[in-house]
């Protein structure tokens, strides 16, 4: 926590997960400081030392709140959830709230983590484009077959929910991937 016991959020301006805390943070009307982790500058500063220590994971987000420091954005935005119940991210129906939670982890799951940085060095420089496009529309097919029977307004049914929290980013991110 920062002096003034606001909650330090460490993020990266790029990171799609990082992306869907700060929606969260921002409907929820938390009011909180940054702390950029910049994740290609200097190596990556998740690398660091300080940052291993706050999530051995060596990702972002990181949330310090209450105490504790929470990382994995749904995680997270479960814990924002539960202190600050409004406005509601997870639907009161346990059969929506199990949607919810299927097409958020779908999306944080199951598309997303294919395309981070440590992915695609992996998958080596020639061949990342194809794989990021693939990973991209092979998640959305599946995605959009479960928003047939799940959407409203939004995701599952007319009200904001953790699912779209997760696919806005998810598709800026599509977006912003350099076609062939």
């Amino acid at each position: 926590m920062t002096e003034s016991g606001k909650p330090i959020l460490y993020s990266y301006f790029r990171s799609s997960c990082s992306w869907r805390v700060r929606i969260a943070l921002a409907l929820k009307s938390i009011d909180y400081d940054t702390m950029p982790i910049n994740l290609i500058k200097d190596g990556g500063q998740q690398f660091s030392e300080e940052f291993q220590a706050l999530n051995p994971m060596k990702q972002v987000p990181a949330l310090k709140i209450d105490g504790i420091t929470i990382s994995q954005s749904l995680a997270i935005i479960e814990y924002l959830e539960e202190i600050q119940p409004t406005p509601q991210l997870l639907p009161q129906d346990p059969k929506k709230r199990a949607r919810v939670r299927m097409i958020s982890n779908l999306i944080a799951g199951g598309i997303q983590p294919l395309q981070n940085l440590s992915v695609l060095k992996q998958v080596g420089q020639e061949n990342q484009l194809t794989w990021a496009q693939k990973t991209i529309n092979s998640g959305f097919n599946a995605l959009e077959q479960i928003l047939q029977s799940t959407a409203g307004k939004y995701c599952v049914g007319d009200e904001v929910s953790m699912a779209d929290l997760c696919l806005v980013p998810q598709v800026a991110n599509a977006e912003s991937a350099p076609e062939k």
